[in-house]
């Protein structure tokens, strides 16, 4: 059969994607790129907050509306949202074929064929089946690839649904991690990112971390340039990980603190460990270690009960702390959560206008930030050319794939994906750097 495989979410449900593509292909399917010339779809959905779970409904009705013109076609919802609300898309969307938890994931070509052969399916084997290694395809452009280090997740926030999707944390063994990761240099792989809930925790479910164990021996591997880590808890960023990061020439200095809030009472109420305590020693260690770092964090306003001088805490915060990246999300109360039945609930609009206050007060300090690189000679890896500005679209190691934003180069020679170049800024504007190769300034 004909599979077109759509993954929506982070790159973690991605590697998922990749693992489950490769069984589809050793069974002997094809893929192709558009859901219409399809005979099945498999739609990997997200369904962590509000806004995802909408993208991935729209996305199921969108697909199934091809049945319209192709009344063979097959489709099958897998991923968070499958896991989550698997009654639901049953009773509203009985054109969906399949219904696959992330624990049948490896049961997906058998799947197939009983769609193939007319039955409707639902299949939910343990969260723990969930395969947290395997052979996968590289879905991503060859020269960079996501490294999904482990699954589920301890910390149990407040307002998180990940436990109850994903379920505990369960770390891979490191030298199936660092076999990955030579398999993906030898593929080609220059920039390699290191995903997981909670990457600082990677180990602790077996008795001993080993994040610190795992990016020395990354470091080491052949034909990797860049190592790029995603998300560090601050109460876990100890003095051997911040000499890990300062040491190692391959990983990027460049780390996610996802913190959420800075006042101690909020973060309470989050279930966040190490409150405003931890969250400034991490930044302070982390800047005097590494003066050039690139910080990068997320937020939550309008938290059950955050009262407007707690926001304003939090706000002083952003402007003290200067954030080179920064995101902040309105409270989004998810279904199961202990915060969506706490009291103090605030209303979609004020946490709105808080949030987008936020991020009105970051765009100024990233507008700055953007304007100081300018005059800079910056590496970059390239990552294509933009069709209509004809501009080549290159990162720095400041800038994560699909998060950050990008140096736009402006070349009469050619540029190749993957490959490394020092480029001259001459321009700036809120997300993006523009410039030039050295030897064209010159």
């Amino acid at each position: 059969m004909k599979i077109a495989v759509i993954s929506l979410g982070c790159p973690k449900n991605q590697v998922d994607a990749d693992v489950f593509c490769h069984s589809l292909l050793r069974a002997g399917h094809t893929t192709v790129a558009e859901p219409r010339e399809a005979d099945a779809v498999i739609i990997n959905t997200c369904g962590f907050i509000e806004s995802a779970k909408a993208e991935a409904i729209e996305t199921i009705l969108t697909v199934c509306a091809y049945k319209e013109e192709n009344p063979n076609l097959k489709v099958i919802v897998t991923g968070c949202l499958a896991e989550r609300y698997r009654q639901q898309i049953r009773e509203e969307m009985p054109e969906v074929d399949a219904v696959v938890g992330i624990g049948s994931n490896a049961a997906l070509p058998a799947i197939l064929e009983r769609v193939a052969g007319g039955e409707t399916v639902e299949s939910y084997g343990p969260k723990t089946a969930l395969a947290l290694g395997g052979a996968r395809v590289i879905s991503t452009p060859r020269h960079f690839a996501y490294l999904k280090i482990a699954e589920g997740c301890n910390n149990r926030c407040h307002y998180c649904a990940i436990p109850m999707i994903r379920g505990p944390l369960r770390s891979r063994p490191l030298e199936d991690c660092l076999a990955e990761a030579r398999w993906l240099a030898e593929e080609g792989v220059k920039e390699l990112i290191v995903v997981a809930q909670d990457p600082t925790a990677y180990g602790d479910d077996q008795g001993k971390n080993q994040i610190c164990e795992l990016l020395r021996g990354l470091n080491a591997i052949e034909g990797l340039v860049w190592i790029r880590l995603l998300y560090a808890y601050p109460e876990r960023i100890t003095d051997e990980f911040i000499e890990t990061l300062a040491s190692c020439d391959k990983v990027v200095k460049y780390l996610d603190l996802p913190i959420q809030h800075c006042n101690d009472e909020i973060l309470k109420g989050m279930n966040r460990k190490g409150g405003r305590a931890a969250v400034d020693s991490a930044i302070a260690r982390l800047r005097a270690a590494i003066p050039d770092i690139v910080l990068r964090t997320t937020l939550i306003a309008g938290f059950p009960g955050e009262s407007e001088e707690q926001f304003e805490e939090l706000c002083q915060f952003v402007h003290d702390v200067r954030f080179d990246r920064l995101g902040c999300f309105a409270y989004s109360a998810e279904e199961n959560t202990v915060a969506a039945t706490m009291p103090g609930q605030i209303e979609e609009e004020e946490k709105q206008r808080r949030a987008d206050r936020i991020m009105d007060l970051q765009s100024r300090i990233m507008g700055e930030k953007q304007a100081a690189r300018v005059g800079q000679t910056v590496r970059v890896i390239c990552d294509g050319v933009d069709e209509e500005t004809g501009l080549y679209l290159c990162r720095s190691a400041a800038d994560a794939p699909e998060i950050d934003g990008n140096v736009c180069v402006s070349s009469e020679m050619p540029l190749y994906p993957g490959e490394f170049y020092d480029i001259l800024i001459e321009e700036s504007d809120l997300y993006d750097l523009y410039g030039v190769p050295v030897e064209s300034a010159e």
